[in-house]
């Protein structure tokens, strides 16, 4: 029985073998050799010799002595590598930059300024200056500290940090208290907390500069001056997270007459050391306000009969010459997202300042100013 494969025919089966791929060896041509070494011996098939035999020695060949005594001969008459080199010159005789020519023989870089080795000095370095006014907020870490806190002056804390998914039956708990006391919470990696504390055991409390009002402590002077006839005027800034935004805004909210002014319990900058230096001493002196709940505390305001206003580019109520009540709310959001649908659904009017329409918006300071001043220019005697 035969098989007539490829396999067969390629040489893999065990009845061939074959080199692929293998060039064959080249066969040694005995007169060539003889004619390119004319001194050495003939090449011969070499003799068997017994054991302890020594060889013959070879006439001229490789490893004979003819052929080292030609090698020490060929290195004793071999040319100095120095001969031909210019005669060694020290660093003072050596060709400056200005001086060194081309092939022509022509001096290069004739125009180039000479070469100045001097290292700058430091009156020569603009040293790298951290920004002052980005200075963060006061951090406390650890369960017992922040637990303390939310106790004893929730209205001091602007944000807590937990960390996600820590499987930390104290920090959910600790998260349940901070939500009772309506103060907004944020799941963080475990790098985020050590940046602001360490030890934080979880846990960081963002601290404001100033302790905030409660509003169910100031509400009922400002229900009763709707009765009483005493002008109020009430400010609210939402969705600003510029600080220095926000202490602008505190600056003109005490320059121009603000009673009270309302931030909410999130998506707001907290009171940073920026806030405060902003402010240029108008924090200490403006009283600030943090409802639990800012759409309720408006829709009381709303009820008392306080006249709800808000500012935004999207109206076509302009600002100038708009017949203000005696007792105002003025609320005013961020640049990019305006007020907040919350707020501007219980606005009896929306205000639009006078702008140019090149430019894309006010900034939220200078719009809650431009608000203030319009409805204060006849309140406030020079």
């Amino acid at each position: 029985m035969s098989f007539n494969n490829d396999d067969s025919r390629r040489g893999f089966g065990n009845d061939r073998k074959r080199h692929f791929g293998r060039t064959a060896r080249p066969t040694f041509d005995e007169a060539k050799f003889n004619r390119e070494h004319p001194d050495d011996e003939p090449a011969s098939t070499p003799e068997r010799r017994s054991f302890g035999e020594r060889a013959p020695e070879r006439r001229g060949g490789i490893g004979s002595q003819a052929h080292l005594r030609r090698d020490r001969e060929n290195f004793a008459n071999r040319p100095s590598r120095f001969e031909e080199r210019p005669e060694h010159r020290s660093l003072k005789d050596r060709p400056t930059f200005d001086d060194r020519r081309d092939f022509n023989g022509e001096r290069r870089f004739e125009d180039r300024p000479a070469f100045d080795n001097r290292r700058a000095t430091q009156d020569n370095v603009v040293p790298a200056v951290g920004d002052a006014d980005a200075a963060p907020q006061v951090a406390v870490g650890g369960i017992k500290e922040v637990e303390e806190l939310l106790n004893k002056s929730p209205l001091q804390v602007h944000r807590v940090l937990f960390m996600h998914k820590s499987g930390n039956p104290k920090l959910y708990e600790l998260q349940k208290l901070a939500k009772r006391a309506h103060v907004h919470v944020q799941q963080v990696d475990s790098k985020i907390l050590d940046s602001y504390a360490r030890p934080n055991h979880g846990v960081v409390a963002l601290m404001n500069e100033k302790e905030l009002l409660n509003w169910m402590d100031v509400r009922e002077e400002f229900f009763k001056a709707r009765d009483t006839g005493e002008k109020k005027l009430i400010a609210v800034a939402t969705n600003i997270e510029d600080p220095r935004n926000l202490g602008a805004c505190i600056r003109s909210s005490l320059a121009l007459g603000v009673d009270i002014l309302l931030l909410p319990a999130k998506g707001m900058c907290g009171i940073t050391p920026s806030v405060a230096r902003t402010s240029a001493g108008a924090l200490e002196k403006l009283r600030i306000c943090r409802p639990d709940n800012l759409e309720g505390a408006i829709g009381e305001l709303k009820m008392a009969g306080y006249q709800i206003l808000g500012l935004d580019a999207d109206t076509e109520t302009n600002l100038a010459g708009f017949d203000f009540a005696d007792h105002v709310v003025l609320a005013v959001g961020g640049e990019d997202v305006g007020l907040p649908p919350f707020i501007k659904k219980q606005c009896d009017a929306v205000l639009r300042i006078p702008m140019k329409p090149e430019a894309h918006s006010y900034n939220a300071s200078v719009a809650l100013s431009l608000g203030l001043y319009e409805y204060a220019r006849l309140r406030i005697k020079a």
